[in-house]
């Protein structure tokens, strides 16, 4: 997929880091989800045919097999999140990206379209730590690596329901993406609240994950590049396909 890389700024707690920082970071990461998989990593090339290879050695393996390979993983992290129902209490990651040009609605509708239609291309894409992104039985089943843990998750996101997130709606944001995310019984383990609003350069988005307390902060810090990383790429995607 062929796009243009825009002069996305990301803020991840007090700093300011330009485009190329996470992009780095996301080279950096191929190798890391590669290892993960027991799968050869890319060669060494410009991060854009890094990516497309890497998504290439995904979908070849096909979600059953890596979800096969990940199962002691998730193991080790449903039992983590078994133990959030101690507490409702909520660790928050969180990072702001500026995107020149663009439209905060068309984007939240183009990314919902992505989801809806379980477009797995353009959602395994956006970070080498996406395994499995799909729709299954009415959610979003999501295996990935969180930040930096030393494990995989598997859990689901519903859109449809935000009743058990913590963080309040930004009034100054008028467009959202957010759902609650659960374990594989059902319990509601985090969250996302993804908010949106247009500027005068582009468009702000503040992307926000609710964890269980029970997470590593190392790894709820971590994940603020996740974010940068995913959205960065999913940004410079609607826009290459004329939709933001």
């Amino acid at each position: 997929m062929s796009v243009t890389e825009l002069a996305i700024v990301a803020k991840i707690g007090r700093e300011v880091f330009p485009r190329a920082d996470v992009l780095a970071w996301e080279d950096m990461r191929i190798d890391a989800a590669a290892k993960k998989i027991g799968a050869p990593a890319p060669a060494p090339a410009p991060i854009a045919d890094r990516r497309e290879a890497w998504l290439r050695v995904k979908q070849d393996l096909g979600n059953d097999e890596l979800l096969r390979r990940l199962r002691r993983d998730t193991t080790i992290a449903g039992a983590m999140a078994r133990m959030a129902k101690l507490s409702g209490r909520r660790r928050k990651s969180v990072t702001d990206l500026f995107v020149p040009g663009g439209s905060a609605r068309h984007f939240t509708e183009w990314f919902t379209g992505i989801t809806v239609a379980s477009d797995e291309a353009a959602l395994l894409r956006a970070c080498p730590d996406h395994f499995v992104l799909r729709m299954h039985s009415g959610t979003q089943q999501v295996l990935e690596t969180n930040g930096g843990s030393p494990v995989a998750a598997l859990f689901d996101i519903d859109y449809d329901d935000v009743s058990s997130l913590t963080t309040p709606i930004d009034v100054q944001f008028p467009y959202r993406l957010d759902g609650v995310a659960r374990g594989s019984d059902g319990t509601p383990i985090g969250g996302v609240r993804h908010q949106f609003r247009d500027t005068s350069d582009g468009v702000h988005a503040r992307l926000l994950v609710e964890f269980p307390l029970t997470v590593p902060g190392i790894v709820v810090r971590g994940h603020r590049w996740h974010l940068a990383c995913e959205f960065a790429n999913w940004f410079e995607a609607a826009v290459a396909s004329g939709a933001a």
